[in-house]
């Protein structure tokens, strides 16, 4: 990965972004066609509304080649949350994720916030693993039937202060 580069999101990387997200877990996942639709509904929203003092995305490239995303967006006053974090299975096991992780992290600490929320599901095991290692908390988690499939939701959180931050 010595090419890489952490650029911000553009609008023009939406259709991309979506694409990404609906094949893959279609595939790894067996989610249906309504993720896509969700996925194409959150950026939406972040391309028509976002501020951008307290609120952004980042894509990691390699040669120009987009690898992954992650966003961070205002969930209210004092909480951001963490969304879209997605990396192209080449792409995993090389630090990448953290890398993107710590680049939002970072941001969010940077613009005032004082903690981080994100939701995801217990079968993404690396990056369960890596919110774990990263000083997040497991809150809740719960099966629920999403996207076609039988999952268990799980929501973490992180408060800025209380860890030391790698």
């Amino acid at each position: 990965m010595e090419n890489l580069q952490i650029r911000r999101f553009k609008a023009s990387d939406t259709d991309w972004v979506v694409t990404q997200h609906g094949t893959h877990y279609a595939k790894a996942e067996g989610f249906d066609d309504t993720f896509g639709p969700l996925v194409a509904s959150i950026l939406a929203d972040f391309n028509a509304h976002h501020d951008s003092q307290i609120e952004r995305g980042w894509v990691a490239e390699e040669d120009g080649q987009r690898l992954g995303t992650i966003f961070c967006v205002r969930l209210n006053d004092t909480t951001a949350k963490l969304r879209l974090f997605f990396l192209k299975p080449g792409a995993r096991g090389k630090g990448l994720g953290q890398k993107l992780l710590a680049e939002c992290m970072g941001f969010a600490q940077s613009v005032g916030y004082q903690n981080m929320q994100l939701w995801t599901h217990e079968s993404h095991t690396a990056a369960c693993a890596l919110y774990a290692r990263t000083g997040w908390d497991l809150v809740d988690s719960r099966p629920v039937h999403s996207f076609g499939c039988d999952l268990v939701e799980q929501t973490w959180v992180f408060q800025f202060g209380s860890h030391l931050q790698s």
